[in-house]
């Protein structure tokens, strides 16, 4: 028997390999976009208009990758930025009308993804499978406010 942090280092990369979220030019819902490029969508989908800084730390993303996405979504018409009047140095960013109707598309097929693995579950133990990956995101919080020097790696 694994010991537990192995255990649970194990299921989560088999979750996240077979869910697809290796694939590079596609989402795991199928959509032919990249994965920060469908979460970005979804997050401004919503919460509407959001600063570039926002969108990084919603996506956990550093700001020359957050900035690169948005010039990427702006090329691709989905999205528009525009200074901030409060900050200068802010950009915010909101969805274009195209790129809303393709964040409501990537939606409808995350929801229609999730429910056909949540029928996969057996009733009983779905909420239990929800809580246990709420308590999960709480320990990657948690973690993450920790410095990264200050964490341990063994």
């Amino acid at each position: 028997m694994l010991d537990p942090v192995d255990e649970l280092r194990r299921v989560i990369q088999r979750f996240f390999r077979r869910f697809g979220a290796l694939a590079a030019d596609s989402t795991p819902c199928g959509k032919p976009l990249a994965v920060a490029h469908a979460h970005a969508l979804m997050v401004l989908l919503a919460q509407g208009e959001l600063t570039q800084q926002a969108l990084g730390a919603e996506l956990g993303i550093d700001k020359s990758n957050v900035a690169r996405l948005c010039a990427k979504m702006v090329r691709a018409s989905h999205l528009k930025q525009r200074p901030s009047k409060r900050d200068g140095r802010s950009r915010l960013v909101s969805l274009t009308a195209r790129g809303a109707r393709l964040a409501q598309e990537v939606d409808g097929a995350s929801r229609a993804r999730f429910g056909a693995l949540l029928e996969g579950i057996p009733e009983p133990r779905r909420a239990d499978v929800i809580v246990a990956l709420s308590h999960l995101v709480d320990a990657l919080d948690a973690s993450s406010a920790v410095p990264l020097e200050e964490r341990t790696t063994e």
